[in-house]
């Protein structure tokens, strides 16, 4: 979703939770220790109201998470 939105500064970031179309507010940084090491991390965005939802998630399944702004970049 992100790629096909660079270099179009129109363009809206949007949640990464299914259905939702509500624009990115905060990056969700996690990684699956079982299979990644320290290197990999993955990302997901999340608008406010499923900031909460998505990381705790992650949280449940004893991933690595930590979260921050998302400033569109």
């Amino acid at each position: 979703m992100i790629l096909s939105m660079l270099g179009d500064p129109e363009a809206t970031v949007q949640c990464s939770r299914a259905g939702c179309t509500l624009p990115a507010e905060t990056r969700i940084m996690w990684r699956n220790p079982k299979i990644h090491d320290e290197t990999r991390t993955k990302v997901w965005l999340a608008c406010a109201e499923h900031e909460g939802y998505l990381a705790e998630f992650l949280r449940a399944r004893n991933f690595p998470v930590a979260t921050e702004p998302f400033t569109g970049a």
